[in-house]
């Protein structure tokens, strides 16, 4: 019995951490807009801002690239694709997003993805969904239509928000690209590799697009405007590379590790609602009120159709409401 107890508080802990990992990285990638805006609006073109954000952190995670270089050889498809989806697809067209509409409601319909998951699931791989995720799909749709306020015209940017739907997109093809990352048991690549070569694909795609030879550089020895207070250009370049990109994907990863992909998931959820109100104290983006409602009930639909994904191993068809097959967390929002 006391063995039972020790292991039981053991696992209590372990869990408490994962949590508290998840919510460090919800935090850290939810900040990542509201440092990056300052710098596109002091002269930064939105793909300059990507490329020092994706190639600063593969600098920093250079070590495990170098320690996991076997990785080249066993899974070249999966970090290719996870660099170009899951790196460079979605920081470049949040980034270009962020732009053009408001960081907040960049980031609710970037969240879409977990419903958008749902719809690979059902109509690409052919397997049923529960009744529960079809209603968080549509709950997430509507209130989707609250954010963007339908009712008067599209009052957003229209490429702003196709921008938006494009990081969902590719956030789709993280899910999928780390699911197929953890298919192989105990030959599963390391998290932390795919991470460091999916940056450095990353970065070496985007360096052609954004070419940054021709970047403004002067912006970052100058300072940049957050809602009327002067801010060190560098200073938060650092904070995107360092917090918002390095620590951010990392304590999502050991966060993943400790939890369950779907708690994981859920929790990261969080960053939309931490780049909100960050956006609104720091930038000044105020959102209406039919907007904050439409933002949580974008929230609500994308918990329920994330926390009744199937889970990994079973055979009991999903539209039972049993388990089949486990879905990532979005470590690899904005």
């Amino acid at each position: 019995m006391p063995v039972r107890t020790s292991d039981s508080g053991r696992s209590g802990r372990a869990r408490g951490a994962g949590l508290g990992l998840a919510l460090a990285s919800a935090v850290a990638f939810g900040g990542s807009g509201v440092a990056a805006k300052p710098l596109i609006e002091a002269g930064l073109d939105p793909l300059d801002v990507v490329w020092l954000r994706v190639a600063g952190a593969a600098l920093v995670m250079l070590p495990w690239a170098v320690r996991h270089r076997a990785l080249l050889r066993r899974r070249p498809g999966l970090l290719a694709g996870f660099g170009l989806l899951a790196v460079a697809g979605v920081q470049a067209c949040y980034f270009a997003a962020i732009s053009r509409i408001p960081v907040g409601v960049a980031l609710l319909v970037e969240y879409l993805a977990p419903a958008l998951v749902l719809g690979w699931v059902r109509f690409v791989q052919r397997r049923p969904v529960t009744r529960a995720a079809a209603v968080g799909v549509v709950l997430a749709v509507g209130g989707l239509a609250c954010v963007v306020e339908v009712w008067s015209g599209l009052g957003f940017d229209a490429l702003g928000l196709l921008l938006a739907l494009g990081a969902a997109c590719c956030q789709v093809g993280y899910f999928v690209l780390s699911d197929r990352g953890g298919d192989g048991g105990d030959e599963a690549p390391d998290p932390l590799g795919v991470i460091a070569y999916g940056l450095l694909a990353g970065a070496a795609v985007l360096t052609v697009v954004a070419r940054p030879w021709s970047m403004e550089w002067s912006v970052l020895a100058d300072t940049a405007s957050l809602d009327g207070t002067p801010v060190a250009a560098g200073l938060l370049l650092g904070w995107i590379v360092l917090v918002a990109t390095v620590l951010a994907y990392v304590t999502g990863v050991l966060s993943v590790r400790r939890l369950s992909p779907q708690v994981a998931g859920v929790v990261a959820c969080l960053e939309a609602v931490i780049a909100t109100v960050l956006a609104w104290v720091l930038l000044g983006e105020h959102l209406s009120a039919p907007q904050i409602a439409g933002g949580v009930v974008v929230l609500a639909g994308a918990f329920i159709a994330q926390s009744t994904a199937p889970a990994k191993g079973s055979g009991t068809p999903v539209a039972s409401g049993g388990p089949e097959r486990e879905l990532p967390a979005p470590e690899t929002a904005a």
